[in-house]
């Protein structure tokens, strides 16, 4: 029997609620999984007023099962939260409606209620303020997996993934290890064996600019290289270190399936400039499996009707590939 999965409505003053309509509208196009909304039907309510949507609204408590996805219904799981009006500007006012939407989430996936969970955009820098964290570390602190979460940004084409995620640049060096970057790279093997059924290649990048450092601690030899030795000898295809600046130019020719950054820019730049919103956050050394689409609330196109789906329905998709 299949389970649901649930889709965490995000920032309130955001994209969300019309990339999840527009996502509703087009289920039937793409979708195999049963899913519903964790947030608050006042407000989903009204934003779809706004947008002039037709769609069915129905609640739905603790004791859901799958018949209840039979309907025609978009189905809400209820977090209450009220404003006066529908929109209004991104603050802190929302912080805890949007734990309180986690908490359901992470709720029901340690029950096994649900295959998985997306989640929909929210403002990392309002909720969770100087803590230099994103929803990949909170999470793995809410379920008990801290140190053991990986980015992925998944594209059918290519993958990449950061060493270190949301610190800042001068800290990069400090933060990297060979036994992080063992680990890290088994949980993408792993990942790619179990989901995909297939061993991928994956390329490992230098730090530095042309792998140089002119300075005694060379990353290159005394980490990165070292990383690599032991990751060959456990049978995962890795090669490197690459060149950060040529990584993608050669990338086709050999055929990576992950190219694996030592900072979060360093392969979110160049992979976001060639696709765009074609992919989808999976953070993987977790319990459950979470994903959320990959940009941003989009504040300055909120309630114009402009927002596009596609990572948002990627997101969902690819739960069609989980058993």
């Amino acid at each position: 029997m299949n389970k649901p999965l649930a889709i965490i409505a995000g920032e309130p003053n955001s994209i969300s609620s019309e990339i999840i309509f527009k996502t509703w509208k087009e289920r039937k196009k793409f979708i195999r999984k049963p899913f519903f909304i964790i947030g608050s039907f006042y407000l989903l309510n009204l934003q779809k007023k706004k947008l002039n949507l037709k769609i069915k609204l129905r609640q739905i408590n603790d004791n859901f099962n799958l018949n209840d996805f039979k309907s025609s219904e978009l189905l809400i799981y209820n977090i209450n939260y009220y404003q006066k009006k529908t929109l209004e500007k991104i603050s802190t006012k929302s912080n805890k409606y949007i734990y309180k939407c986690f908490d359901a989430a992470l709720k029901f996936a340690k029950k096994k209620k649900i295959l998985g969970f997306v989640n929909c955009p929210i403002s990392k820098e309002t909720l969770f303020g100087k803590k230099h964290q994103g929803i990949t570390e909170f999470l793995a602190k809410k379920s008990g997996s801290n140190g053991n979460e990986v980015m992925l940004i998944y594209n059918k084409n290519i993958s990449v993934s950061p060493i270190t995620t949301h610190i800042s640049l001068r800290n990069v060096s400090s933060n990297i290890n060979y036994s992080v970057i063992v680990k890290k790279v088994e949980t993408i093997n792993k990942f790619y064996k179990s989901v995909f059924k297939k061993k991928p290649n994956i390329a490992i990048l230098g730090l530095n600019p042309h792998n140089y450092a002119t300075t005694k601690k060379n990353d290159e030899k005394k980490i990165i290289s070292k990383s690599i030795k032991i990751l060959l000898r456990k049978k995962i295809k890795v090669f490197g270190p690459i060149s950060p600046d040529s990584s993608f130019a050669i990338s086709s020719k050999f055929k990576f399936d992950v190219i694996v950054g030592m900072y979060h820019d360093q392969v979110l730049t160049p992979f976001k400039a060639l696709y765009k919103y074609d992919a989808i956050n999976i953070t993987l050394g977790l319990p459950f499996i979470r994903i959320s689409p990959d940009h941003g609330v989009a504040e300055n196109i909120v309630g114009k009707n402009i927002a596009d789906p596609k990572s948002l329905i990627e997101s969902i998709k690819f739960f069609n590939n989980i058993n």
